[in-house]
């Protein structure tokens, strides 16, 4: 069965999540396009849901973006720029359904103007917790050679704990925006086709100035990181 199919299906028990799941995944895989009005009667009968499950789906999404309701149109998909892609669900669903070079690109831009500055505060703030996680993904990152899974998590849990290292509590919830981004760009690009080497000598140079408290170091150490990537990541 597919993925639209079991969520479809669970639905069927009355599933208020299953619900929101199978609309979204409708959603972003063009069954309903920007400025589609749902017919309420034939989404109860095709997800076997009650009105109110349906209702309360519904909200959800509106919440994230994805839907807007009018008097004469009834409810109907939003166009897209209004969809809240900081929203961790929304991001979940649009890297589900696939996304272009552009987008990734997109997300580049952000960290450059975030990671840099968050690397620069962490020389400021970080504790000696902070560094023992680093210390942690730097281990696991140094051991994956052969290993290009644990490539993806190291790198993780390193801009994870970088991020968390701020102390700033923005900027540590980027991580939910930056990291599953992080994750799929990494796993499109396997560790044999890395032109520029292992990753680990650049990730170490940031964590090298944070322990050392060189904010200005951490600084331009997180910013050739970012343009290495991008080099790695065209």
């Amino acid at each position: 069965m597919s993925r639209s199919g079991r969520a479809a299906s669970a639905a069927g028990h009355g599933g208020h999540h299953a619900t929101v799941e199978a609309l979204a995944q409708r959603i972003f895989k063009g069954i309903y396009g920007e400025g589609d009005t749902l017919v309420v009667p034939e989404l109860m009968a095709e997800l076997d849901v009650s009105q109110t499950v349906l209702r309360e789906a519904v909200k959800v999404l509106t919440t994230k973006g994805l839907l807007d309701t009018d008097p004469h149109r009834g409810t109907f998909v939003s166009p897209r720029d209004e969809w809240n892609l900081l929203d961790t669900d929304v991001l979940r669903w649009k890297l589900a359904a696939g996304v272009s070079s552009d987008f990734f690109a997109d997300v580049l831009e952000l960290r450059r103007s975030i990671e840099p500055a968050a690397a620069a505060l962490a020389a400021e703030r970080r504790t000696d917790a902070d560094l023992a996680e680093l210390d942690a993904a730097l281990r696991t990152m140094a051991a994956t050679e052969d290993d290009p899974a644990l490539l993806v998590r190291a790198d993780a849990a390193f801009h994870t704990a970088m991020l968390l290292a701020s102390n700033n509590r923005f900027y540590a919830q980027m991580r939910r925006v930056i990291v599953p981004v992080l994750v799929e760009r990494d796993r499109a690009v396997p560790a044999a086709e890395r032109r520029f080497g292992h990753p680990h000598a650049a990730h170490a140079a940031v964590v090298d100035a944070v322990r050392d408290r060189d904010v200005d170091g951490a600084y331009m150490a997180m910013l050739e990181l970012l343009d290495v990537s991008a080099r790695e990541h065209p």
